[in-house]
């Protein structure tokens, strides 16, 4: 079943910002993930959320998307995190598609 990470991010510095995209998308990429959502314009229609960037990663599983987060690729994409976003990150299991 899949599972996605699911993170609301604000960037901090954009020369770091894409340091760490570059080696997020590269880690992401080794345990199988891809991008679903990747930023553009967010449309608010209930609530008093509102965030600046959505990012959406589905990976094959739950075990999947967790050892890409405890990876080192991923770990060297971390290096330059604090410097480069502040964020909210999840991660939820997907559903069973039918037929």
């Amino acid at each position: 079943m899949p599972a996605y990470i699911i993170s609301d991010v604000t960037m901090s510095d954009a020369e770091a910002f894409q340091t760490y995209r570059t080696r997020a998308a590269a880690s992401i990429a080794h345990y199988g993930g891809h991008y679903l959502v990747r930023g553009g314009p967010i449309e608010k229609l209930e609530g008093d959320w509102s965030p600046r960037a959505i990012v959406i990663i589905e990976f094959p599983d739950l075990e999947r998307a967790r050892a890409w987060y405890r990876s080192p690729e991923y770990a060297h994409a971390l290096e330059v995190r604090d410097q480069a976003l502040s964020r909210n990150l999840i991660l939820v299991d997907g559903v069973r598609q039918e037929g």
